[in-house]
């Protein structure tokens, strides 16, 4: 029995993608979802390879692997947010919206 080295690197590659394509959907932390990402992306790229269109791998991995989760990672590292924590109602400002009838303004 011959072994066809294309559809096995198809199917392995295959069950990587969605395997990803489930942690960057399932995943809790913004960071990790986008290592996930990157990871799809990568195997996305591996199956042109396989399917032996060299260009749109190349395309694949240089612009969609590469700049992407890039782009991702310093939209999150410039906003300095705390992604996905609670903030604790202490820090929550009390003040009303519109003041009330007779009331001052500052």
């Amino acid at each position: 029995m011959a072994v066809d080295w294309q559809l096995a690197a198809f199917l392995v590659l295959s069950v990587l993608e969605i395997g990803g394509s489930i942690m960057v959907v399932t995943t809790r932390k913004l960071v990790h979802a986008v290592f996930w990402l990157a990871l799809t992306l990568v195997t996305i790229g591996g199956i042109y390879l396989v399917l032996q269109a060299e260009f749109v791998f190349l395309i694949q991995i240089l612009v969609y692997a590469g700049a992407v989760p890039v782009l991702f990672l310093f939209g999150i590292m410039l906003t300095r947010r705390k992604i996905m924590e609670e903030v604790p109602a202490a820090e929550i400002p009390q003040t009303p919206a519109a003041p009330t009838p007779g009331e001052e303004l500052p």
